[in-house]
């Protein structure tokens, strides 16, 4: 459904159009003066304008000109019975989509606005094709022999062509976004957009307007009507990343926006209606979240009609060497180039970061590499001891040596294996650099340089 505004001083003639535009299922206010209508549209925007080139007071050209300054992507169509070749090329060139010689048979009107309706819709869509995840490419598929990656691509089959909204749960860096866009790409919707939201990376005060879109002067600096997410991905998928991000106040909105699958943009009065299928994911335990109330048991129920677990990959390390390959192959690097105790040594390691972290260290190693084979001294991870290894050390420790005394010790360790530098110790121990430092000065053990690695 679109907002169309008519214009023209004689009411009989908008009520004519609107009795007819109304028909074929879009929103229609009718004025009887280029300034009336200016103030609806400033305040609310519109789609398309239908208006009459002579008016009493303001004409239709200065409404045109009026129009695209505070609605730069409403379409115009000028109406008049005194047509003139000279006010056709003016009206064209000040933005106008058209012009229609009165009388006009009312069927060509219709045609007018279906033809305007394609290619704002054709629009829209290339909006949402910027922001579309690629998964054409050998790096962007879902890799690997392993059972478990074998059984995703089952799962993915069997709910990809229905409409059912679906939870994808995994650990940090298993790869989330490619099931989701892997979904949408074997769906009925293959061909509309698929958006993306990640929950955690919009602030909380802008989440609802880029989900849900605003008017113009909705709040400071909505200069302009702006379409959310959730319209951008009309007819297509929208993927909300890290779901367990979103505030508590937007939760019971995007609850009815999934339910009834129509929502009131920032500021507005009227509700936009979408079909838009549901996928969502996160790596936090939303039924603790449910019973701390960090997260509404109604929206997780909605979300949580079919859910897919992504297994780590210290849990399919099968696929490590195919994952690699084709991830090394995507940047021009050949699996030729890869020397055989590069798989051994990355096949022995854990993998906290899963496939991103994988991916993160192959293409440090082809830097390293350069133009040479990669080597295993090219792959820049801590090698690892087995599980049954690292419990006996413990347990000859146990008893012997304070928790504190354990922690300053391997802070020790690993700066000194790190050759002091901060950065690649605090990797190596798996925490953040700022971490690193509080726990050093917690031991005792700060040097005072708290910017930069030594």
């Amino acid at each position: 459904m679109s907002r169309i505004v008519i214009v023209d001083d004689e009411e009989k003639i908008t009520k004519l159009l609107a009795d007819r535009v109304s028909r074929e299922g879009h929103e229609v206010s009718t004025f009887n003066s280029a300034e009336s209508a200016l103030t609806e549209i400033s305040r609310m925007g519109t789609d398309v304008v239908l208006c009459d080139l002579r008016l009493g007071g303001m004409d239709g050209l200065e409404l045109l000109t009026e129009t695209k300054k505070v609605s730069p992507d409403t379409d115009f169509v000028i109406m008049t019975a005194y047509a003139s070749t000279a006010t056709a090329v003016r009206a064209m060139r000040q933005g106008a989509y058209e012009y229609l010689v009165k009388p006009f048979d009312m069927d060509e009107m219709i045609l007018l606005l279906k033809r305007i309706m394609e290619r704002r819709d054709l629009m829209i869509e290339n909006v949402a094709l910027k922001e579309r995840i690629s998964a054409s490419s050998p790096a962007e598929r879902i890799i690997g022999g392993s059972a478990a990656t074998r059984n995703l691509r089952e799962t993915i089959a069997k709910v990809a062509p229905t409409e059912t909204p679906v939870l994808i749960r995994g650990e940090s860096g298993t790869g989330k976004e490619l099931v989701a866009a892997a979904i949408h790409n074997s769906s009925k919707r293959a061909g509309k957009p698929f958006i993306v939201i990640n929950c955690a990376a919009v602030p909380g005060s802008l989440i609802e307007s880029e989900m849900f879109g605003h008017e113009k002067g909705s709040f400071t600096g909505a200069v302009q009507k702006k379409p959310g997410q959730f319209k951008l991905a009309d007819g297509g998928s929208l993927f909300l990343d890290e779901i367990g991000e979103l505030p508590v106040l937007l939760q019971s909105k995007l609850l009815r926006a999934i339910e009834n699958g129509e929502f009131l943009p920032v500021g507005g009065t009227r509700p936009v209606r979408v079909n838009v299928r549901i996928i969502a994911a996160t790596n936090r335990d939303l039924e603790k979240m449910e019973g701390e109330g960090s997260f509404r048991s109604d929206l997780l129920y909605r979300l949580n009609v079919f859910p897919i677990l992504i297994p780590p990959l210290k849990e399919r390390k099968d696929d490590i060497a195919e994952i690699g390959a084709a991830f090394l192959s995507s940047r021009g690097f050949p699996a030729a180039r890869v020397e055989r105790g590069v798989w051994e040594k990355l096949m022995s390691y854990s993998w906290p970061g899963n496939v991103r972290e994988l991916r993160n260290i192959l293409e440090r190693a082809t830097i390293l590499a350069g133009g040479d084979p990669i080597s295993p001294s090219h792959i820049m991870i801590t090698e690892e001891r087995p599980a049954a290894e690292a419990r006996d050390v413990l347990e000859g420790i146990v008893g012997r040596i304070s928790l504190p005394e354990v922690e300053r010790s391997l802070l020790r360790l690993a700066l000194e294996k790190a050759g002091g530098n901060k950065s690649r110790a605090a990797e190596m121990l798996g925490i953040t650099r700022r971490t690193l430092y509080s726990r050093m000065e917690k031991h005792g053990e700060d040097d005072g340089d708290s910017g930069g690695d030594s």
